[in-house]
């Protein structure tokens, strides 16, 4: 019975995952162990990560690695998501985990991360599912994917994900004016509608949303209406969520229901984004779904999930 373990390393967290494939069953959880970080107060205004910063993921992947199963190397695949991958200093902060704890991070580009949302998206929704439109929110980046088969057909990856939102257009979180939200919604619809080709809901299709962030603004969203319904989102339930949110400090949007302390400052970006993102892509409610970048490698390396042609299974 195979087992295989994926690190992600992210601005809040750095997560170990372990999971086994038996027959029947498509991943069954081993192991977990999340290890808090706040990588976003490291980072000076060209994205560099601080000394603390440096040191802090270090800490994390030491712990993280040491108190899962011991797996071969081959089996395990560490990764960073944005917040290091697009970092200045990003070989730096590379070299010295691996100095420090001996696991390497590996970066995924922004396409390939959109690529393996679709196929863990793909793979949750279960062999009847026919179009879908994969819609992904992180900190750096926003990811879109789309298509009918094992592979999207249509991968984006674009800068406008919710840290960079916060940090460029909602310092501190908050919004001085609701002109300074008119203004960030008008920047995301116009970065949107510049994108060739940008994939659509379609008739018959379905939209997943695989992020933490919809996944937070699903439960905001059915407190304020009072239904407890939290596995779909729809647009206007999402509008009133942005107003809930613009009107609250990020120290009492913790208090919210959905939201968590330290995502509470990038929310109203993140709301924002996923408004601008559903209105682009015609999508008036979104189905939310709990597999996202780091369930498509576990379903690849277990060798659920086909690769592309030509690509190989991701190892060690």
């Amino acid at each position: 019975m195979r087992q295989a373990g994926v690190l992600d390393v992210g601005c809040h967290s750095a997560l170990l995952t372990v999971v086994r494939r038996r027959p029947g069953s498509v991943l069954e959880p081993v192991f977990s162990r999340k290890v808090r970080l706040r990588l976003h107060e490291t980072l000076d205004r060209k994205g560099r990560l601080d000394k603390v910063g440096m040191k802090s993921v270090e800490r994390a992947v030491a712990e993280a690695v040491t108190a899962g199963p011991r797996l071969p190397g081959p089996e395990v695949f560490a990764f960073a998501t944005s917040v290091i991958r697009d970092a200045p200093n990003r070989d730096e902060i590379i070299a010295r985990v691996a100095r420090a704890t001996g696991t390497r991070l590996r970066v995924l580009s922004g396409e390939e991360e959109a690529r393996l949302a679709y196929v863990a998206a793909r793979q949750w929704a279960g062999p009847t599912a026919g179009r879908l439109l994969v819609l992904d929110i992180g900190g750096g980046t926003v990811e879109i994917a789309s298509g009918t088969g094992d592979q999207p057909r249509v991968v984006n990856s674009l800068p406008l994900g919710a840290r960079r939102i916060t940090r460029d257009w909602l310092p501190g979180g908050t919004a001085p004016s609701r002109r300074r939200l008119a203004e960030v919604l008008r920047y995301l619809r116009e970065s949107l509608e510049a994108v060739p080709d940008l994939p659509r809901a379609e008739p018959g299709g379905r939209v997943l949303a695989s992020s933490k962030t919809f996944e937070q603004l699903a439960r905001l969203a059915a407190a304020q209406s009072r239904t407890p319904r939290t596995g779909r989102l729809t647009l206007p339930r999402l509008r009133t969520a942005v107003s809930v949110l613009a009107d609250a400090a990020p120290s009492h949007r913790a208090k919210l229901p959905g939201i968590s302390r330290h995502r509470a400052e990038q929310s109203l970006a993140g709301a924002l984004i996923a408004q601008a993102l559903m209105e682009a892509c015609g999508a008036k409610s979104v189905e939310i779904c709990p597999w996202s970048t780091r369930e498509g490698l576990l379903l690849e390396h277990l060798g659920v999930a086909p690769t592309p042609a030509g690509r190989p299974r991701l190892a060690g």
